[in-house]
């Protein structure tokens, strides 16, 4: 069955989202930014990473996003991003190793009743949010006020994105969380 993908871009110029037809991952995202990290973990990305200039990938409900490098130029990438998301996702092929994937959640955030309550926003209205511009944000861990965030997808490097952490993100966090007194990104 074919494919539909549509290009969207993100506010991170290095960064463009594949928004696709189907469903890639059943939950979350998956952030891959080096080829042993697609092998373990994403057998699209491994064939993503093989694109001259594609630096990271994350995959994403029903989205790729492809973080191009220095030497890489949107017109011959993209074009080999579509032929690969097309042929791939058309063979029926998986996107992500789902072991790999369920291992990354039970990792995330092992903490207590803050540390929940801070997922919970998290997954309910930001990352939502961050999604739509092609990006993620999971918790890595709450310390001392302290919320360490990871910033993934078109959400790392981003231009905007230290606006979107303080006056966005820490400031919904803050509100609904008394605990949390700063946030900032690991």
């Amino acid at each position: 069955m074919s494919v539909n993908i549509q290009l969207e871009w993100t506010p991170n110029p290095s960064t463009l989202k594949y928004v696709v037809d189907r469903r890639l991952v059943s939950s979350g995202a998956v952030n891959i930014t080096s080829k042993q990290a697609a092998e373990e973990k994403s057998p699209l990305a491994v064939k993503l990473m093989g694109i001259k200039g594609v630096m990271a990938v994350m995959v994403g409900s029903n989205f790729v996003t492809v973080t191009k490098g220095d030497e890489g130029e949107w017109d011959e990438l993209n074009d080999a991003v579509m032929a690969t998301l097309d042929e791939h996702l058309t063979a029926g092929l998986p996107s992500v190793n789902e072991e790999a994937l369920a291992a990354a959640r039970t990792a995330t955030g092992a903490g207590g009743s803050v540390e929940a309550r801070i997922q919970d926003i998290l997954d309910a209205e930001i990352r939502p949010a961050v999604a739509q511009d092609g990006g993620d944000i999971t918790l890595d861990r709450f310390e001392e006020g302290i919320v360490y965030l990871h910033m993934k997808g078109s959400c790392a490097g981003c231009p905007s994105s230290t606006a979107t952490l303080k006056m966005g993100i820490e400031t919904r966090l803050r509100e609904l969380v008394p605990e949390v007194n700063e946030v900032v990104s690991v």
